[in-house]
């Protein structure tokens, strides 16, 4: 039971970071800066989290449902912009991706620590979390069942909400199929009369807020309100997610579980040593590689990614 708990717990981190990535994904864009944008998240989340409990009189008094708002919208906001420092340079700019998502990785990491470590109110840390962990109020009248699908804090179902209406937005709606369309082959979606550049400017923008929700989450829900650097990690396993679940985030809601319990697996090995311990948080990237084997050997479309990922679109090629 602590085991799936724990897994469900470290695997949310992961889904919002794949879903971000997903989205980004689906417009044709390979957004290597996941890692950095998820920190600088968190590190946004933060401030706000500061700004809300250091603005009230009586910080014991605080709006569990304010709090929680304020602090996703910071952590969001601060994302985004990353992801809008992005797309501009790989949409407007034509920038190589792969080299300004790692540029931004860096950027976005290095500017989180300045930022927690010269301008943020840590004191608040330990209590805020207390209300982002908190469960459902009928959890613990659900015995085992209750304890283990409904003893989580809210930013786990909000995870698993925004994977199940992602999934209904690209398979069901035009918008949907626009955005897919831009990622497959944006000339022939520009001649369609599709805006490509406002469908990458939104779709990496967003898929950048929402991974940055993730980070958040890790510091203030599974950290319960300790800092540490190191959220750069889970960005690279969510990168790693979004190949293993084929780009698909209804996928992605079990995969992130089951990449969760990889992760912690070699907690619960007695006597392994520290070193065997690191060794098998390698597990996620072991599977990622032999499914990316497994889905090239069967050549099949549907387990593919966009056709026109990672390239620059010049519309005087067209």
């Amino acid at each position: 039971m602590v085991f799936i708990i724990g897994a469900i717990s470290i695997g949310i981190t992961f889904l919002y970071g794949c879903i971000g990535e997903i989205l980004t994904e689906k417009s044709g864009h390979l957004n290597l800066g996941i890692p950095g944008i998820m920190t600088f998240g968190a590190a946004g989340g933060c401030v706000g989290v500061s700004l809300y409990m250091g603005g009230l009189s009586d910080p014991n008094n605080a709006s569990w449902f304010f709090l929680i708002l304020f602090s996703i919208l910071t952590a969001a906001l601060f994302a985004a912009a990353l992801g809008a420092i992005y797309s501009f340079l790989t949409v407007s700019l034509r920038a190589n991706q792969n080299i300004t998502g790692l540029a931004i990785t860096t950027f976005g990491v290095g500017l989180s620590m300045f930022l927690m470590e010269s301008t943020v109110d840590k004191t608040y840390f330990a209590k805020a979390s207390t209300y982002f962990v908190k469960s459902l109020p009928f959890a613990e009248k659900l015995g085992w069942f209750g304890e283990l699908f409904l003893s989580h804090g809210v930013l786990v179902y909000l995870a698993i909400t925004l994977a199940l209406l992602m999934a209904w937005v690209l398979n069901k709606t035009r918008v949907g199929l626009h955005l897919r369309a831009v990622g497959e082959n944006p000339a022939t979606a520009d001649a369609a009369g599709i805006n490509v550049t406002v469908y990458k400017y939104v779709a990496t923008c967003t898929g950048s807020a929402i991974a940055g929700v993730g980070g958040l989450f890790y510091v203030m829900d599974y950290l319960n309100g300790s800092w540490e650097y190191g959220i750069e990690a889970m960005g690279w396993l969510a990168i790693a997610l979004v190949i293993f679940t084929m780009w698909r985030p209804n996928l992605s809601i079990l995969g992130s579980f089951l990449f969760g319990g990889l992760y912690i697996a070699a907690e619960f090995i007695v006597g392994a040593s520290s070193s065997q311990k690191e060794l098998l948080k390698l597990l996620p990237y072991v599977v990622t590689i032999v499914v990316l084997i497994i889905t090239s050997v069967l050549d099949s479309k549907e387990n593919q990614p966009p056709a026109a990922l990672g390239l620059s679109y010049f519309r005087e090629e067209r």
